[in-house]
């Protein structure tokens, strides 16, 4: 064992999960900053003697990560390489009981709602003036924008309510004061999350506010691109449309989630929508922005889908041709409605339907990615790698979505260029400024 560290001010945070976590991890590294406690991200070789862990439980491969995570550096506490081993997040607030029974080694848990009760075991003070304020993990040219906290919605199949709460919107004055702090220290692109950031200002307006949000952030000066990200379908406010349609920062992509098409599945996941209504609302979306870029994701596997159910989401998939799409196996989570249900497909079934739908998904991209060579698109510059310029267009969220490799002799990071299209992958374009 290592003698008593000198540095005791000094926690390295480690982030697991969506960026919601991100997020949340920002403002955790912003308050011990405001305390004078020095801190880092996921620094390699770190000599901090603290470590928190901010966890996922979404499904079993999130949950069965932070869990290896957690062990990794409970094992590190053991031979002396760090002090103490804090945990919070989602997997902490949704299996505390059972986390202290296997891992006790730990030094405490937190929930996701616990950051004043987590400081202040820090001997650091939650300083409310400090809300919204943060340190960025991302690049500064882009930040992720949380709106709202928690989940309303009845998804059978999600445990995101047992581990986030209800719904909570954030005033709208706070958040404009948040996106101008920002903006101070170079963010240009917002990528908004909740959630559900259709449902923002219903419990503080008592009225669907996402419109007035989105036109008073397109104020904020300094900020030129706002994405949007995880929108409900069920209620969609057709008014967000219309903004984003007539306003130049909103980028011409929305994250929708629509998770299935079959009605008997749809009815039984809960989601207050049918395939009818489903497909009026991405025709919807079309109409008023022309040559927006849908991201959804989708479920395979959920309790009760047939062969003749998982082909008529393939079928619609290949029919519809989302710009953007991505899919889940169904993860089985107790305490959810859908858990009462028998989960009778096999594991290798539902990634092989998973695989089905990702093929035919790539020979969409691929058309789609074609259909820009030769075309002039506005690119932000994300980072370099070897000779190459690496950025991404208004349809392309960060981390997900696709690329645009650009060879040049100097380009500034976080500037946005324009780039012509030379050339297409199923996930990756060429181009040039």
């Amino acid at each position: 064992m290592r003698t008593k560290s000198v540095k005791q001010n000094k926690v390295n945070v480690i982030t697991l999960g969506c960026s919601k976590n991100i997020y949340d991890s920002e403002v955790l590294m912003g308050q011990l900053k405001a305390n004078e406690i020095s801190v880092s991200h996921e620094e390699e070789n770190s000599d901090a003697p603290i470590v928190i862990i901010n966890t996922c439980g979404f499904i079993d491969n999130a949950k069965q990560e932070s869990i290896n995570t957690i062990l990794e550096w409970a094992d590190a506490k053991e031979r002396g390489k760090v002090e103490k081993v804090y945990v919070t997040g989602c997997l902490s607030e949704r299996y505390k009981p059972e986390l202290k029974k296997e891992i006790p080694n730990i030094d405490e848990y937190f929930g996701t709602r616990d950051l004043p009760r987590l400081l202040k075991t820090l001997k650091a003070d939650y300083k409310q003036e400090l809300v919204g304020e943060r340190l960025l993990t991302t690049p500064l040219h882009y930040a992720y924008f949380k709106i709202s906290e928690g989940c309303d919605r009845p998804c059978a199949f999600c445990a995101i309510p047992l581990m986030r709460g209800k719904h909570i919107s954030i005033p709208v004055e706070r958040l404009i004061q948040q996106a101008m702090d920002l903006a101070k220290q170079g963010v240009k692109e917002l990528i908004l999350i909740a959630q559900d950031l259709t449902y923002y200002g219903l419990d503080i307006y008592k009225k669907r506010s996402l419109a007035e949000l989105l036109t008073k952030l397109c104020r904020v000066e300094g900020i030129e691109w706002i994405r949007l990200h995880y929108a409900f379908p069920q209620g969609f406010p057709l008014d967000v449309l219309d903004v984003i349609a007539c306003e130049p920062k909103i980028c011409k992509y929305i994250d929708i989630p629509l998770q299935h098409i079959n009605n008997k599945i749809l009815k039984s996941m809960r989601r207050g929508t049918t395939k009818e209504r489903t497909i009026e609302l991405v025709n919807a979306i079309r109409k008023k922005i022309p040559g927006i870029a849908i991201r959804t994701t989708l479920i395979t596997g959920y309790p009760g889908e047939t062969e003749e159910d998982f082909n008529e989401l393939l079928e619609w998939v290949k029919q519809t041709k989302f710009e953007r799409l991505g899919v889940f196996t169904y993860s089985h989570e107790e305490n959810t409605y859908a858990y009462k249900l028998k989960d009778g497909i096999p594991q290798k079934i539902k990634q092989q339907r998973a695989d089905v739908v990702m093929k035919a998904q790539r020979k969409i991209s691929l058309e789609h990615n074609k259909n820009l060579i030769n075309k002039n698109l506005k690119v932000i510059i994300d980072r370099k790698e070897g000779k190459n310029y690496i950025g991404r267009t208004e349809y392309d969220s960060p981390e997900v979505d696709n690329e645009v490799y650009i060879m040049a002799d100097y380009l500034r990071i976080g500037d946005i260029v324009t780039v012509k299209i030379t050339g297409a992958k199923e996930y990756d374009l060429q181009g040039k400024v």
